[in-house]
């Protein structure tokens, strides 16, 4: 069973109606007791780095999904989901991010070498770097589904694929069982749900 992570940040409705067409068991929670039984956690999330990162404070689920990770148990973080899985967030000031993996967050803008539309919004497509296990079924050139402002650096090791938007952007990590996605696999057709497909069999 996967638990995804309710801490009031984002809309599950896609998230969870891919789930539920991949036949995967799946439940929308925040109680503690029911994550720790869960086989895998999916942390969501759109909206801001500092909201974010003060909501999963509040709610108690700071600490306690940085000692879910380190249990070994497969861990997905999906958009600002991902990027809340590095150390730190440059999004309006500096804010604290899980540190599960490497790397900082910073703005899109600051790297572009031509100017472009703000957020990255629309399909664009994967350079794969190393084949891990969420892209097990994934192609090189598949084409999957932006929306973000800020993306993750200072990961090399850790990043799976890149996308081109007028400088290179990472589009993907892993590090053991934690796993990130800066696009949204639930609106990536085919090619996102077999990524879901994939972070369940793994």
């Amino acid at each position: 069973m996967i638990a995804v992570i309710d801490y009031g940040v984002g809309n599950l409705f896609s998230l969870c109606s891919s789930l539920k067409y991949l036949s995967i068991d799946s439940v929308v929670t925040r109680d503690k007791n029911i994550i720790e039984k869960a086989d895998k956690i999916i942390l969501p999330g759109v909206g801001a780095f500092g909201d974010a990162s003060d909501k999963l404070k509040e709610t108690g689920m700071f600490d306690f999904l940085q000692e879910q990770a380190a249990t070994g148990k497969p861990f997905l973080g999906i958009c600002l989901g991902m990027q809340l899985l590095f150390e730190k967030g440059y999004e309006y000031g500096e804010h604290e991010g899980l540190g599960l993996i490497k790397g900082k967050v910073i703005p899109i803008e600051s790297v572009l070498k031509e100017p472009l539309k703000i957020p990255q919004m629309g399909w664009n497509k994967l350079d794969i770097v190393k084949k891990d296990a969420l892209l097990k079924y994934t192609n090189q050139g598949d084409y999957v589904y932006f929306v973000h402002s800020y993306f993750a650096t200072d990961c090399n090791d850790s990043i799976s694929s890149t996308t081109e938007y007028g400088a290179t952007l990472t589009a993907s990590v892993s590090n053991n069982n934690v796993f990130g996605a800066q696009f949204h696999p639930e609106k990536s057709g085919t090619v996102g749900l077999n990524m879901l497909k994939a972070f369940n069999e793994i």
